[in-house]
């Protein structure tokens, strides 16, 4: 499975204490799910290189692509945008996190403006599973803690989800759709609201176990040959029958 973890990695993350909470920055956090797991293939991008690090081959080879961005989100190419967009109406399996609700793609695919309440504070997130059955949360307690965290709360406006997974509780009783699904073409999208760069969320078991499940869930189904579609199947006539009303009697006294 390839998959493609996207960050904006702009320079003023480099510094400061978005820095020192992620040193090599946030992309290499995220690479750290899948390490050790010979199933997946990372590569790694960022805004700044030629064409948004998403070239024609790597979007073209990849299955699911992870996206981050908090800020930056003007600096990504709209053709790069319309590529993602397409890329995941075919096919192509996507997680957006944090403030990439605000990010060129999402809103694309989204259709609404996609802006929440927020408050930048070093506070403190209870998340919920509202659906503990769904793939998405294999693995995942009732309720865990994630702190520090930022405030994103409702209203949230974003289409209803075709799933809601995980509600998110804030000290100030704001509450968010904190993971959601949705479906647009052949895609599976993925949101996911925990991520501040400040806060060392990436780091949590519980959220690299939802973002590892996440992954898996958004792979694309392997495609149906649609020679299989055209065999006649042993147990059907390979022509149509002719149903008559007599026909439908003669079937009826032989019960």
């Amino acid at each position: 499975m390839n998959i493609t973890i996207w960050n904006e990695f702009h320079p003023s993350s480099k510094s400061g204490r978005v820095n020192k909470t992620y040193p090599d920055g946030i992309h290499a956090a995220l690479n750290q799910i899948f390490e050790n797991n010979s199933a997946y293939e990372v590569t790694m991008v960022t805004q700044d290189q030629p064409e948004n690090g998403l070239t024609d081959p790597i979007l073209n080879n990849t299955d699911v692509l992870i996206w981050w961005g908090h800020i930056w989100h003007d600096n990504v190419l709209t053709s790069v945008s319309d590529k993602v967009c397409k890329r995941i109406l075919d096919g192509m399996g996507a997680i957006f996190l944090h403030a990439s609700y605000a990010s060129k793609p999402f809103i694309k695919l989204m259709g609404t403006s996609c802006k929440p309440k927020w408050r930048e504070t070093d506070e403190k997130e209870r998340l919920w599973a509202v659906d503990p059955s769904h793939p998405i949360l294999s693995g995942i307690p009732e309720t865990f803690l994630i702190e520090p965290e930022t405030m994103v709360g409702e209203f949230f406006d974003i289409p209803t989800p075709d799933e809601l997974i995980l509600l998110g509780w804030f000290p100030g009783g704001e509450v968010i759709r904190a993971g959601c699904t949705f479906k647009r073409g052949r895609g599976k999208i993925f949101y996911f609201q925990p991520g501040h760069e400040t806060c060392p969320t990436y780091y949590n078991q519980h959220v690299k176990q939802i973002i590892l499940n996440a992954t898996a869930w958004a792979t694309p189904l392997s495609s149906v040959s649609v020679e299989n579609y055209n065999t006649p199947q042993k147990d059907m006539p390979a022509e149509p029958v002719e149903v008559t009303k007599k026909s439908r009697l003669k079937s009826f006294f032989k019960r």
